[in-house]
């Protein structure tokens, strides 16, 4: 047995966060939202992109990931910035890494998150 790779990122939002998930992940980042199978009872919200698969679903006592987080590779951090600039939301450098720029923000519902492109 092996573990081949990462499915999919799950992350939670607060019971009413729906229209903000929908605007950061696909609106903002540009990740379009699939639609959810039937079966699934809890109310939430999956957004595709290829093999990219983020998944948020809605939590009673929620509470913000402020230090575990997801890291996204983007292909162009600044125009990233600029995006995240125009809806209105922060965001910081991360330490330098070898080969890697990165910046890290929070989700609509402060969540960590990590954008990191890779450079020569």
């Amino acid at each position: 047995m092996e573990i081949k790779q990462i499915d999919h990122v799950q992350l939670a939002m607060p019971v009413g966060g729906s229209d903000e998930a929908k605007k950061y992940y696909s609106d903002v980042l540009g990740i379009p939202e699939v639609p959810r199978p039937t079966s699934m009872k809890s109310i939430g919200h999956w957004f595709h992109a290829g093999d990219l698969k983020v998944h948020l679903g809605e939590e009673e006592d929620f509470r913000p990931a402020l230090k575990a987080h997801p890291a996204f590779e983007v292909d162009d951090l600044e125009a990233l910035k600029s995006r995240l600039d125009a809806a209105g939301y922060s965001y910081k450098a991360g330490s330098v890494i070898e080969g890697i720029v990165r910046i890290f923000a929070s989700d609509p519902f402060g969540n960590r998150i990590e954008f990191l492109q890779l450079i020569d």
